[in-house]
């Protein structure tokens, strides 16, 4: 009998009476009512084997493994599982909940005290040349205490700001998303070109095969030297090396990819791509205006700037008193007798407005407001700069991405040129027209166009995704 890894929530009632039908109808059988329940306690275990597997590892916190990675569930991947995202994420709950704190100070602050005093000697005063004892041996106190801010200035830069202060902390984590896409997406380029190099190599390595066992067969039938044997035999080995370095290489650009994403590094990463597919993504538009106030950089200055204007208020507010208001209800009992301590209580209450107000702290408040104004000063500085650097790097990277797509389209034409010259080379080779010299000439041609061809191509991928940050089109706001 085969049980479902997973049971319907209204299985579960099914099961259950009916478990208790046949306890019922089979109660003078005990030997079946036992074989019943432990088939149904096994076949409940199997069922829950996934569920079981499944919290396992959730509480072991091990992160998925990816089947077939595109670009796109490669970055997805790293967004969520990258440790500077989740830390960035931590830091907005964290300023969340220090927000709450600070706010939680323009509510009503009620405290309860309560103490209880034994004076084994009772405190003696001198009244009309009298010693005379004031006080008794035990006393007790309970108190009620309310206190209500009506105007503080720390607690209303809170109020005034929270809206900014948690959005700085979301730009924080957009910019890290950002640089995480350019960075994640260049790694995986850089891990296609080397793979390709490697499919490349392994192409070549049959070809070289075949082209070795002909220059083989030529000599043992005395139509060609030994050199032409030798060469093939040298181009094969120059090829099967490389192959090996560039597997070597593409574990190592394997590993930093998996480390950008967050990747488990005993886990396979297998890439997917279609060559196609990214040729026909490699279009861009390059007569797009760039917009710095586009850019997270941006948003994140713009607003600093508004938190820094509002700390230049504050300092304002400085000249301005604190207003509170406190109450406090007492309980006091006093007695000799500590059994007879809580008998009788002498209440007592008041209310209290409190107005403070420094007059002269040595000019501190002055010059914290003129540091206050130099800071936002500053940061319109830093905001010129950053339109001057969002130009610059849009210049670098459009320059970049017209160069390489200018090499792209070259190489793709080298790439069918080299190809038809050593198809005509190898067929005149084997007519006798041509040297041997000549075909492993068309060979590294054709290898090295091939090669080149796909490194064009990501470099062209990879410069595109420079232009697109530079415009703020990577944006994760």
């Amino acid at each position: 009998m085969h049980s479902k890894p997973h049971l319907p929530a209204g299985r579960i009632n099914t099961i259950s009476l009916s478990k208790k039908y046949f306890c019922m109808k089979y109660w003078s059988k005990p030997q079946k009512i036992t074989r019943l329940a432990l088939g149904s306690a096994f076949l409940f275990l199997l069922s829950c084997f996934p569920v079981l597997s499944q919290a396992i590892q959730e509480a072991k916190n091990e992160a998925p493994v990816l089947e077939q990675a595109t670009l796109s569930d490669v970055v997805t991947y790293a967004i969520k599982n990258q440790p500077v995202i989740q830390q960035s994420l931590i830091d907005e709950r964290i300023t969340e909940n220090q927000i709450r704190s600070r706010l939680a100070d323009w509510y009503p602050q009620i405290n309860f005290n309560y103490n209880l005093q034994h004076n084994f000697i009772v405190q003696t005063s001198i009244i009309a040349g009298n010693p005379v004892k004031l006080g008794v041996s035990n006393i007790s106190a309970a108190q009620f205490t309310l206190s209500q801010q009506i105007f503080n200035r720390d607690v209303l830069l809170a109020n005034q700001t929270r809206k900014d202060v948690l959005l700085s902390a979301s730009q924080y984590t957009a910019s890290n998303k950002t640089d995480l896409t350019v960075n994640v997406s260049k790694a995986f380029y850089d891990v296609l070109a080397t793979t390709q190099q490697i499919d490349v190599a392994q192409e070549d390595i049959v070809r070289l095969e075949r082209s070795l066992k002909d220059a083989e067969n030529q000599y043992k039938s005395g139509i060609a030297d030994k050199i032409d044997y030798k060469r093939a035999t040298i181009s094969l080995n120059n090829t099967r090396a490389n192959k090996k370095s560039n597997e070597e290489v593409l574990k190592a650009k394997l590993e930093y990819l998996k480390s950008l994403m967050g990747y488990p590094s005993q886990k396979a990463l297998t890439i997917s791509y279609d060559t196609l597919q990214m040729e026909r993504e490699i279009t861009l538009d390059t007569l797009q205006n760039v917009d710095f106030t586009a850019r997270v950089e941006y948003q994140i200055l713009a607003t600093q700037k508004k938190l820094a204007e509002a700390t230049l208020q504050y300092n304002k507010w400085s000249y301005l008193p604190n207003i509170s208001l406190n109450g406090a209800y007492n309980l006091n009992f006093q007695n000799n007798q500590f059994t007879d301590l809580y008998s009788k209580n002498y209440p007592n209450s008041f209310g209290l407005l409190t107005l403070s107000l420094p007059l002269y702290q040595g000019g501190k408040r002055k010059a914290n407001t003129k540091a206050a104004e130099w800071a936002v000063k500053r940061l319109d500085w830093d905001i010129k700069g950053l339109q001057n650097n969002v130009n610059s790097e849009y210049s670098s990277a459009l320059a970049n991405y017209k160069g390489n797509l200018t090499n792209l389209l070259a190489q793709k034409e080298n790439v069918d040129l080299a190809r038809e010259v050593y198809e005509v080379i190898q067929l005149q080779y084997k007519s006798g027209i041509k040297t041997y010299l000549e075909v492993v000439t068309s060979e590294t041609d054709l290898r090295l166009a091939r090669i080149n061809y796909y490194n064009a191509l990501y470099q062209t991928l990879a410069s595109k995704i420079d232009v697109q940050k530079a415009l703020g089109q990577l944006n994760y706001l």
